[in-house]
C-alpha cells in the first residue's frame, strides 16, 4: 500500500526552511524511519532486506521486504510510534549539523546577541537560530548583563559535543577588540593600517601596536580619530577600559619606549641571549613605567615580547659594578670582553649564570676552563648578592613594621603630624603643630603668635566662673574641628598627586 502525503511534502519544505536543513536530507530521514518501523513489525535485526522510498513530488511513500511491498497499515501502533522517535532523532541530528556547519566558519567573527540568563557564572546569549554561551573566563571583569539586553560579543569556538552543539563567546579575548578597531577604523579593515601586536588585561587596559603601510596615513592618529571620536566608542563599548596605542617599530630597543610611555627611557640594553631587556629610567620616572600593581611593565613585555626589567640609574651602575668587580678577579679576562659581555646585555652577574659556560665560550672566544671559571666566579657572587638583597629586604620590613607600630601609639594629633608632615612642602611635625597653632589663631582674630588678653580683666568673677567651662570645651571643639580641617586639606593634596599620577599614565 502506498500513503500520498501532499501535507507531509508542505511540512518538509517548512523545516527545511526555517531550520536551515537540507530538503533531500529530511527525505533520506523518513526513509530511514520506515525501515526502522518495518523491521520492528517484523522483528527482523538485519536492516538490508528492507527498503523504502518517498516520492520527492507526490510524497508518496513505500517500504519493500525484499521483492514484496509491505502494507503501511499492517505495521500498526508501535511500528509507527518506533517510525516517529527516529524521524525526530534524525531531524535533530540534521538541525544540530546545519547549526555547526554555519557557525564554524563564522569563528574569529563579531557577532550581536540577546542576553538570556547565567548559569554557574557563564552568560547564555541567543545568537540567531543558536544560543551561545559566554564563560566566566571570556567575560569582562566587572561587568554584568540583564536579560534582554544587546550583547556584542566574539564567536570564539564552534564545538560538537555529540547531542548539542557548544558555540563560545567572548569580550574578554583580544581577538574582540581587534575586531572593534576594524569596524571603527576603516583604514584598519582595509589593511593601510596592520595591528602588529596587542596584549590585553580585560577591563583594565590594553596596549596595541599600529603601523601604516601608507607613508601619508598616521596610524596613531587614524586609530585615535579626530578629537578621539574613534578609540572613544571603542573605549564605551569596553566600559571604559583604557587602550595604549603604540607606534610599531622593527628595531626592539625603539618598540620597547614606546611601550613603556608615558614613563621617559633613559637606556635600554637588550641581551638576545636571554630574551632580556634592561630598561633604565629615572627615579620619578620609575612608577610611570611600572604603572598600577606592574600593570604598565607587565603589557609591554607582552607586547614586545621582551622580558622587561626596570631599574634605576643607580640600581644599573650598581650592578654593572658588581658585575665589573667580579670579573676583574679573574686571571686572563681582559677588560675589553668584560666590556662586550654588558654591551650584548649581561649587565649582572645572575645574567651571567643564566647564559652559561657554552655562551660565554662563544662569545668571548674563551677556552671551555675559563668560561667555567668565569662561572664558577660569578656563581659564588650571585649567592652572595642575593643573601645580601635579602638582608636588606628583611631590615626594611623589619623598620616599617617598627614605623607602623610606633604611629599606633600615639595621640592622633601627633599621629597626622607624622604622617601627613612628610607630604607638605616644609613639613616636619612642626609644621603641622605650627599650621594648627596658626588656625587656632586665626579663628579668635588674632595674629600668629600673638598671646590672648582678657579685655574685660575688671568683669565680674563670678560671671567669668560660670562661663569658663562652657569656653573650654568650646576652644577643645575648635581645636579638633581645625585638626580634622587640616587633615582633610592634606588628604584632599595627596588625592590629587594621585590623580595626576593616573592621568599621567592614561594616553
Amino acid at each position: 500500500m502506498a500513503i500520498n502525503n501532499t501535507e507531509m511534502l508542505r511540512l518538509i519544505d517548512s523545516i527545511s526552511r526555517d531550520r536551515n536543513v537540507d530538503k533531500e536530507s529530511l527525505f533520506s530521514d523518513i526513509e530511514q524511519a520506515m525501515v526502522s518501523a518495518a523491521r520492528k513489525h517484523y522483528n527482523a535485526l538485519d536492516t538490508d532486506e528492507f527498503v523504502s522510498e518517498v516520492d520527492r513530488l507526490t510524497g508518496q511513500i513505500r517500504v519493500w521486504r525484499g521483492d514484496e511491498e509491505i502494507d503501511l497499515a499492517d505495521l500498526g501502533r508501535i511500528p509507527a510510534q518506533t517510525a516517529k522517535q527516529v524521524m525526530i532523532q534524525r531531524f535533530r541530528e540534521d538541525e544540530r549539523a546545519s547549526i555547526y556547519n554555519e557557525f564554524i566558519d563564522r569563528v574569529g567573527e563579531l557577532t550581536t546577541g540577546m542576553a538570556q540568563r547565567y548559569e554557574g557564572g557563564s552568560l547564555v546569549v541567543s545568537i540567531g537560530r543558536a544560543e551561545g554561551f559566554m564563560p566566566r573566563s571570556e567575560q569582562i571583569p566587572g561587568e554584568q548583563h540583564q536579560p534582554g539586553e544587546r550583547v556584542r560579543c566574539l564567536i570564539l569556538d564552534v564545538r560538537d559535543a555529540g547531542n548539542q552543539v557548544k558555540i563560545v563567546l567572548s569580550r574578554g579575548d583580544e581577538m574582540f577588540i581587534r575586531r572593534l578597531f576594524e569596524i571603527e577604523v576603516p583604514e584598519v579593515a582595509e589593511r593601510i593600517i596592520e595591528v602588529k601586536a596587542m596584549a590585553r588585561e580585560p577591563g583594565h587596559r590594553t596596549k596595541i601596536a599600529v603601523s601604516s603601510i601608507d607613508s601619508k596615513v598616521d596610524a596613531v592618529g587614524a586609530c585615535v580619530g579626530v578629537r578621539g571620536s574613534r578609540i572613544k566608542n571603542i573605549v564605551d563599548e569596553l566600559g571604559g577600559e583604557k587602550i595604549d596605542i603604540v607606534r610599531w617599530n622593527e628595531s626592539s630597543q625603539i618598540l620597547i619606549q614606546n611601550s613603556l610611555k608615558p614613563a621617559e627611557v633613559v637606556e635600554i640594553s637588550l641581551c638576545f641571549e636571554l630574551g632580556r631587556a634592561t630598561v633604565v629610567v629615572n627615579e620619578d620616572q620609575l612608577s610611570l613605567a611600572i604603572g598600577k600593581r606592574g600593570q604598565n611593565v607587565r603589557l609591554a613585555a607582552r607586547l614586545t615580547k621582551w622580558d622587561v626589567d626596570i631599574l634605576t640609574p643607580a640600581e644599573f651602575t650598581k650592578s654593572l659594578d658588581i658585575l665589573e668587580t667580579c670579573l676583574k678577579t679573574i686571571e686572563g679576562l681582559e677588560a675589553e670582553q668584560i666590556d662586550k659581555l654588558a654591551a650584548l646585555g649581561v649587565i649582572s652577574v645572575f645574567d651571567v649564570e643564566e647564559v652559561g659556560a657554552a655562551y660565554l665560550e662563544e662569545t668571548l672566544a674563551l677556552d671551555e676552563e675559563m668560561a667555567e671559571k668565569i662561572l664558577e666566579t660569578s656563581s659564588a657572587r650571585a649567592k652572595t648578592v642575593a643573601e645580601e638583597q635579602a638582608k636588606e629586604k628583611e631590615d626594611a620590613e623589619r623598620t616599617r613594621q617598627q614605623q607602623e607600630k610606633e604611629l599606633a601609639s600615639m595621640p592622633g594629633e601627633a599621629q597626622a603630624a607624622s604622617v601627613l608632615g612628610e607630604i607638605l612642602p616644609g613639613g616636619g611635625s612642626g609644621s603641622i603643630v605650627d599650621m594648627l597653632e596658626s588656625r587656632q589663631a586665626e579663628s579668635a582674630g588674632q595674629e600668629p603668635g600673638q598671646e590672648t588678653t582678657d579685655e574685660n580683666a575688671g568683669a565680674d568673677e563670678s560671671v567669668a566662673e560660670d562661663n569658663q567651662g562652657d569656653d573650654s570645651q568650646a576652644q577643645a571643639d575648635g581645636e579638633a574641628e581645625q585638626a580634622t580641617e587640616v587633615e582633610a586639606e592634606v588628604e584632599a593634596g595627596v588625592d590629587t598627586e594621585a590623580d595626576k599620577q593616573t592621568s599621567t599614565e592614561t594616553t
